[in-house]
């Protein structure tokens, strides 16, 4: 199988709906731990996804003990992909929360990367920032003038709120040929993004396009 025969299964066309889902979810997996900032929560997939690994569930607690070989290797296959899909979605979650973790303050106050909380998220989130915020607080922040204690301050025209590394390099790939060029904002680089293209790049130059299904990280 080369490059082309994997990339025209990016539709999905004629798959079953559990290997896209899985495919999906596995591109998302890849994608949040490339990119630097925080990227939107995938409602639908997840929410697919969640439920069939609690049905699985059911079926593999409802099957426990039953002697039938054909049975038991049926649980087991259902039970690979069950960890298989578990263990994607431990490792998705847990590149959101560190990324959460550290720049809470900055997803909290950006509309746009607030928009791409979940709901849990979005909690945990504001339940962070005023855990520390109480900490720093009791630790040294009430012993400085008042003018002095805000996390957020931006005075002098810079800010205290630690943001992600756009510009960090990220490994691209194009899923379809994109006409307009590609432009490395700050320099004179341009390019143009073609079907099963690989470049390295900065993340700002391709989010768009990342985002918009046409390109992904690898």
């Amino acid at each position: 199988m080369d490059i082309d025969d994997i990339l025209a299964e990016v539709s999905g066309d004629g798959l079953p709906l559990e290997t896209q889902d899985l495919q999906e979810l596995t591109r998302a997996w890849v994608t949040e731990r490339s990119a630097p900032e925080l990227l939107p929560w995938p409602s639908a997939l997840m929410e697919r996804v969640l439920d069939r690994i609690h049905q699985q569930i059911e079926v593999v607690e409802e099957q426990v003990g039953n002697m039938d070989p054909k049975t038991n290797f049926r649980l087991i296959i259902i039970q690979t992909e069950l960890e298989r899909f578990k263990f994607l979605v431990r490792s998705f979650l847990r590149t959101r929360i560190a990324k959460i973790d550290k720049h809470t303050l900055h997803i909290l106050t950006s509309p746009t990367q607030s928009a791409r909380l979940s709901e849990p998220e979005r909690q945990y989130a504001t339940n962070h920032q005023a855990l520390l915020q109480a900490h720093y607080q009791s630790s040294f922040l009430a012993q400085f003038p008042t003018s002095l204690q805000r996390l957020d301050d931006t005075a002098g025209g810079i800010s205290m709120i630690e943001q992600p590394d756009v510009d960090t390099a990220v490994f691209v790939r194009g899923l379809r040929d994109i006409d307009e060029p590609i432009v490395v904002e700050g320099t004179d680089i341009d390019f143009e993004l073609r079907r099963g293209d690989v470049y390295v790049v900065r993340w700002s130059a391709v989010r768009e396009w990342v985002l918009s299904g046409d390109a992904e990280l690898i």
